[in-house]
């Protein structure tokens, strides 16, 4: 029988073929699993309660009652393709996007400050481009992060040193911070604090050196806040106190009044009573009160369980990776997905004072789900290299583990 020549190459041209197919359809990593799945849930979850929450007031206006609602969609049904595209860019891309990324995020934030700008509620930290109205500050947030790991991962042999540690972070950090500060926005600008002072910690600096950050950046707030008595008054108003009723405590008692109607099982979904223009902000920073007096105990333990997961899978992220810039960037991150939604459950309840920081995937704020939505998906870029550090032999990942000051991608 004759045999056909093969063409030379041929077969190992098919081997490499079919392990880069191999490597496309690898399996992912359970903490891929666990960050997009409840990514994808509390979005869905929080259409649901936007459109609750948003409906009585819009018929009651005369407005068409699934308008919020759809608008919110329109932003996660942008939002949710843009993670899972951004979860297969390669981490050298996303390195190399750090000081771009910065750049613009600022130079968008301060656009507030143009005749483009929106002021609301006495904060100036909106734009509107092209009839659409946006927050730049959600995307400072996710650049900043990215920023602090890249800055960070050139300095891994020189973290023992304060001026190492501190420049540029620090002052790039809060120049950055400062452009929203100026907007009067303190709520934002907490957050970002704690994404800085979250890449720090996961940095891997000393802790005496971490320790004066910390304090500098309390000291920022508490300066901030002791620097307006308007301000201080609605921080130190006591809301047990019903003689406030009526002036700094209006929405702190309404958002505990409406938790407290819903008991463990809730009225049902919908029937809310606090929406019907005795709560403010209902489907915004107050979102969960709905959650509480429609869901119950039930369903606020579902929404912090999700949040649980998310934190989980991230935090194994950190745990796992061997390079710096996925270990600091995803550190910020979580901090600051998990730190806002603390942030904002604390206010609900009582235990902070109102500060307008919206809760993730949730509130309403198309600008705000579309950040969120983009940084879960760096996360799940970051989440693809772990089944590949896994799955390496052990003397592999040995001799490939970066050194002191090195990076292994």
């Amino acid at each position: 029988m004759t045999q056909v020549a093969r063409p030379p190459g041929s077969e190992s041209g098919g081997l490499a073929a079919r392990v880069s197919l191999g490597r496309r359809f690898t399996p992912v990593s359970t903490e891929f699993l666990l960050i997009a799945s409840t990514a994808l849930l509390l979005t869905i979850f929080g259409l649901v309660m936007v459109l609750s929450a948003t409906s009585a007031t819009a018929v009651a206006s005369g407005a068409n009652p699934m308008a919020d609602a759809l608008r919110q969609g329109i932003f996660a049904m942008l939002g949710i393709p843009l993670m899972f595209l951004i979860s297969r860019l390669p981490i050298r891309f996303l390195k190399r996007m750090a000081w771009p990324a910065l750049f613009g995020a600022v130079a968008l934030q301060l656009l507030v400050f143009t005749p483009l700008g929106i002021a609301d509620g006495g904060n100036r930290n909106w734009i509107k481009l092209a009839g659409v109205q946006m927050q730049p500050s959600e995307f400072l947030k996710l650049a900043l992060a990215l920023w602090i790991g890249f800055v960070l991962l050139r300095k891994q042999a020189m973290l023992g040193t304060w001026h190492h540690v501190f420049i540029p972070v620090v002052p790039v950090g809060a120049l950055a911070i400062g452009t929203v500060l100026g907007g009067k926005d303190l709520g934002t600008a907490m957050v970002l604090v704690l994404i800085l002072l979250g890449c720090l910690f996961f940095s891997g600096v000393k802790l005496r050196l971490f320790i004066i950050p910390v304090v500098l950046g309390v000291v920022a707030v508490l300066a901030y806040a002791l620097s307006s008595a308007d301000r201080m008054r609605r921080i130190t108003a006591n809301c047990d106190d019903m003689a406030l009723y009526h002036t700094d405590c209006y929405q702190s008692i309404h958002g505990i009044w409406g938790m407290a109607n819903g008991g463990i099982f809730g009225l049902g979904l919908g029937n809310s009573q606090e929406k019907y223009g005795w709560l403010p902000a209902p489907g915004n920073d107050f979102i969960f009160a709905i959650v509480g007096e429609e869901l119950g105990l039930i369903g606020c333990v579902v929404v912090l369980a999700l949040f649980t997961f998310f934190t989980v899978g991230a935090f194994h992220i950190i745990r796992k990776t061997d390079d710096p810039f996925i270990r600091v960037a995803a550190g910020g991150i979580t901090v600051w997905i998990t730190g806002q939604a603390v942030l904002n459950v604390g206010v609900v309840v009582g235990l902070f004072p109102v500060m307008g920081v919206p809760l993730p995937f949730m509130s309403q704020g198309g600008t705000a789900l579309l950040a969120v939505l983009l940084a879960c998906g760096v996360l799940l870029a970051f989440a693809r290299t772990i089944p590949a550090a896994e799955k390496a032999p052990a003397g592999a990942r040995a001799s490939s583990r970066p050194g002191r000051g090195r990076v292994s991608r």
